[in-house]
C-alpha cells in the first residue's frame, strides 16, 4: 500500500535542528539574516554600514550611531531567554502535529509555566498575524461551528453562553483536495459579522460553498460567488461531498484541542486556532516551517504578556 507523501516526508529531525540551530552563535546569524536578508539596514537613517558593540551585541549605525538589538520591534522584544530557547520553542510548535501545551513546553525548554504559555501564545500571535494577510481563494468550504459544552445547570444547544461560535473555511483546488484553511471566532452567526469575515479573509473571485444557515448570505452581498447547500439535520448533514472537507477537519481540529489541552479560555480561542490552521497550511514541508515562522516573526510587533492574557481576539 502506498504511503501518503505528505503524512510520511522527513521533516526536520531534532538531531538536524540542533546542527542548525543548537548554539546561540547560530540562532543570532540566522535572525540577523531573516531580520535583514540583504544586509543590516538601520531603522533611523535607512544606512547600511554598521558595527556591533557592548555585551548586549548592539547594532550601531555608522552614520547617525542610532543603537538597536537584534530582538527589537520583532515578537522576540525585551525577551530574557536565549535565542536557542526560543528556537526550539519554534521547534516544538511546528512539527507536533496535534500542538504542545503549554505545561509540556515548560518540561521541554526547562522554564516556568508562565514563561512557557507567553512564548507559546506570541507564536501563536505570530501565526493568527500573518495568516490573517492572506486571503482564501478559489473553491471554499464554509461552515459555523462553537467550541465549548453545556455549563451544569446552564442552557444547551446553541443558546449556552459557554459556547464559543467560530467559523471554519477550507480551500480546495479545482480537484477536490484541501490546499489551506482558516479558523476565526466570531461574535455571532449574524450577517453583519459574516460579511465583515468575508471582507477580510476572502479573495474577491473566491466561490463559497456552504450549508444553508441564513446568515451566510452575506457572503453573496459582499461579493463573494455563494452556492447554499440545504443539509437538514442528523448525521448525514455532515456527509455531504460539497462540504466533506471542512466537516472532517473541524472533527480533527476539536479532537485534536480536546486531547492536548486541558482548557481553553474564549478569549484565547482564536490563537489555538490560528495554529492548526498555520501547520496545516504548511504541512507540504515541514522542514520549511521554522525558517516561515521565524521570518514572519521578525516582523510581527511586540506582543507584552499584559496583552496576551487581556486581549480579546477576533
Amino acid at each position: 500500500m502506498p504511503q501518503n507523501r505528505i503524512q510520511f516526508q522527513k521533516g526536520l529531525s531534532l538531531g538536524e535542528f540542533l546542527r542548525q540551530y543548537g548554539t546561540e552563535a547560530h540562532c543570532r546569524e540566522v535572525l540577523a539574516r531573516w531580520r535583514w536578508p540583504g544586509g543590516f539596514i538601520c531603522p533611523e537613517c535607512g544606512h547600511k554600514g554598521h558595527c556591533v558593540v557592548g555585551p548586549r551585541k548592539l547594532y550601531q549605525c555608522n552614520r547617525c550611531h542610532h543603537q538597536t538589538s537584534l530582538t527589537a520591534d520583532t515578537i522576540f522584544a525585551h525577551t530574557k531567554l536565549p535565542l536557542t530557547t526560543w528556537f526550539l520553542g519554534i521547534y516544538l510548535l511546528t512539527q507536533q502535529k496535534n500542538g504542545i501545551s503549554a505545561l509540556e513546553l515548560k518540561r521541554h525548554l526547562g522554564v516556568s509555566y508562565p514563561t512557557a504559555w507567553s512564548l507559546k501564545h506570541k507564536l501563536m500571535q505570530v501565526m493568527k498575524e500573518h495568516d490573517d494577510q492572506v486571503p482564501l481563494n478559489g473553491v471554499i468550504q464554509l461552515d459555523d461551528v462553537y467550541w465549548g459544552g453545556r455549563c451544569r445547570g446552564g442552557k444547551s444547544g446553541r443558546g449556552s453562553p459557554n459556547k464559543v461560535p467560530f467559523v471554519a473555511a477550507v480551500a480546495t483546488d479545482y480537484h477536490g483536495h484541501p490546499r489551506a484553511m482558516r479558523m476565526s471566532k466570531v461574535k455571532g452567526f449574524r450577517k453583519t459579522e459574516i460579511a465583515k469575515w468575508t471582507l477580510k479573509h476572502l479573495d474577491p473571485n473566491a466561490i463559497v460553498v456552504s450549508d444553508g444557515l441564513a446568515c451566510f448570505k452575506a457572503v453573496a452581498e459582499a461579493g463573494r460567488e455563494h452556492y447554499a447547500i440545504v443539509t437538514g439535520g442528523g448525521p448525514n448533514s455532515v456527509t455531504i461531498p460539497e462540504l466533506s472537507w471542512v466537516n472532517t477537519i473541524i472533527g480533527n481540529v476539536k479532537n485534536a484541542l480536546t486531547g492536548t489541552y486541558h482548557a481553553i479560555r474564549a478569549t484565547h480561542l482564536p490563537r489555538y486556532l490560528a495554529e492548526f490552521s498555520y501547520r496545516f497550511n504548511r504541512r507540504f514541508q515541514l522542514e520549511e516551517m521554522i525558517p516561515r515562522l521565524g521570518y514572519a516573526a521578525v516582523r510581527t510587533p511586540p506582543m507584552p504578556y499584559r496583552l496576551l492574557r487581556l486581549a480579546e481576539l477576533h
